[in-house]
């Protein structure tokens, strides 16, 4: 009856030095699949949009994305019906999505962008203006990647992991139940 949770990716903070290559591998990773775009990272016509983003602070940088939550703030004010789940991953729909923000002040993690949409190559003008048209863009686990998150993967630290926890909690309750064993705690 247990139903399996949602992954997401963690950062260890103490270990990220702001290389930007999780930017980079999330930005060219969708770019391809979006854009048929592989031989560029970014172009005046399809400026870098990564789906997570690094925070520098004074003394540490730290990735911010997506934490695919059970009941998603960003999936409950979306009145667009832009945002769904799947297989207990966000995903949003850049066609649906109007633009109206609400997602983005519902995240209690910041996780939520707003950028141009681009096809093949060109950005997207809203309809009777000059604006590029944008919607909302946030980690989406790289859904349809064979090897998972490009940012994982990319990471010449190893600062991020994607996390899956109902291994974890697996992992930890055998963790526990040796410990009990070897201590005759039992």
């Amino acid at each position: 009856m247990n139903k399996k949770l949602g992954s997401f990716v963690v950062a260890s903070s103490d270990q990220c030095t702001g290389c930007k290559a999780c930017e980079i591998a999330c930005f060219a990773s969708h770019n391809h699949k979006d854009n048929k775009v592989v031989h560029t990272v970014g172009t005046v016509e399809i400026p870098v949009t990564p789906r997570l983003f690094l925070i520098k602070l004074e003394d540490k940088c730290l990735p911010i994305q997506c934490k695919q939550c059970e009941d998603a703030p960003c999936l409950n004010s979306c009145s667009a019906k832009a945002i769904t789940k799947l297989d207990g991953t966000l995903l949003v729909n850049e066609e649906l999505c109007i633009g109206c923000k609400n997602c983005m002040m519902a995240c209690p993690f910041g996780a939520l962008e707003m950028f141009p949409i681009a096809q093949k190559g060109k950005a997207v003008p809203q309809i009777g203006s000059d604006e590029p048209r944008k919607a909302a863009f946030k980690c989406d686990l790289c859904s349809g990647l064979e090897n998972g998150p490009a940012c994982v993967d990319a990471c010449p630290h190893d600062v991020l992991k994607l996390m899956d926890l109902e291994d974890d909690r697996k992992e930890k309750s055998i963790r526990a139940a040796i410990a009990l064993t070897l201590t005759g705690n039992l």
